[in-house]
């Protein structure tokens, strides 16, 4: 009857473990994967420690369907408003373009009280034209008053790290450059001595006239060689076609490629070999997805792991 009973309890035990993949540390969950058009899919990443369901939600242009999404998926077992109101610990904004917040405004009456995090210049768009009586009621902690505080809003000082209330993550915030001098944002997560990078819209620094993702690459760099780096989140809105003066602060397959190349001279190639390599904000007109796909695939000679994420389709890392 003992072995019986140790039998079982070692079977449970197995079994639990199971449902944590040897060696991720995260889980992602994409509720908007697209870069426009489709305002039922635009950019919006839940990332949690693996083993928890305390998401920081990394942009926010669509929350409702993707949520509804996701629980259609399985991947959440619970209602919408306990996703939107619980799992939900707080949002981490790259920049103040509207594919990238919508779902956060218009969600914000249902939602609970909870930190916006961003950069000052981008925390001041919310303020001036987006939470302010005008736009929308103030439901953010500044600004034209009564400021209704549900959103706390925390400025993230490039390059220091902050806790992410509620997760059990932190967070480095560096400055990308997205068009006509304006600055987005790359956010780098870590859990325990595990990371993750998402990059919110950037340019090719040549294209930018800038030392932004060069800047960033050093950062990571040791991170990607102890292979404690996880995974890449990173736009490509445009195929190859499309010409470098209309680029406006986007990358193309030939520009990514050409920036992780400019990446593993820095790591050496050997170590981006299967690493992952989310790829976010495909603009869905004609066929540039498709376009965008085949190409990246014919570039790859870095031979990175190329990940398409879906909709309310979980990703562990």
């Amino acid at each position: 009857m003992r072995f019986l009973f140790v039998l079982v309890l070692i079977c449970g035990l197995t079994k639990g473990w199971a449902q944590i993949p040897a060696g991720k540390a995260f889980r992602v969950v994409p509720l908007g994967v697209k870069g426009g058009v489709d305002e039922s899919n635009l950019s919006a990443y839940l990332l949690a420690a693996q083993g928890t369901n305390s998401y920081v939600c990394l942009d926010a242009g669509t929350l409702h369907a993707g949520i509804k999404k996701a629980i259609q998926n399985q991947v959440f077992k619970v209602d919408y408003n306990k996703v939107l109101k619980d799992y939900i610990k707080g949002y981490l904004i790259s920049h103040a373009h509207l594919d990238h917040l919508a779902g956060l405004v218009l969600n914000s009456t249902e939602d609970g009280k909870k930190p916006i995090y961003a950069t000052e210049s981008n925390l001041d768009i919310f303020r001036k034209h987006y939470f302010n009586w005008k736009a929308w009621p103030n439901f953010g902690s500044e600004g034209d008053q009564p400021a209704l505080s549900k959103y706390q809003y925390t400025v993230l000082a490039p390059g220091t790290e902050t806790p992410i209330d509620g997760t059990g993550l932190s967070v480095r915030a560096f400055p990308l450059s997205h068009g006509f001098s304006y600055q987005s944002t790359a956010f780098l997560l870590k859990s325990g001595g595990a990371y993750a990078l998402y990059l919110g819209d950037t340019g090719p620094d040549l294209i930018e006239k800038s030392t932004n993702l060069a800047q960033l690459w050093k950062a990571i760099q040791p991170l990607v060689q102890a292979r404690t780096l996880k995974a890449l989140l990173i736009e490509v809105s445009y195929p190859n076609e499309q010409p470098d003066n209309q680029l406006f602060g986007h990358l193309t397959p030939n520009w990514l490629m050409h920036e992780l190349t400019a990446l593993s001279k820095l790591t050496g190639p050997d170590a981006l070999k299967d690493f992952p390599v989310v790829i976010t904000h495909m603009k869905p007109t004609g066929t540039n997805e498709a376009q965008i796909k085949q190409q990246l695939r014919e570039a790859n000679r870095l031979k990175v792991k190329l990940i398409f994420p879906e909709q309310g389709k979980l990703l562990e890392f």
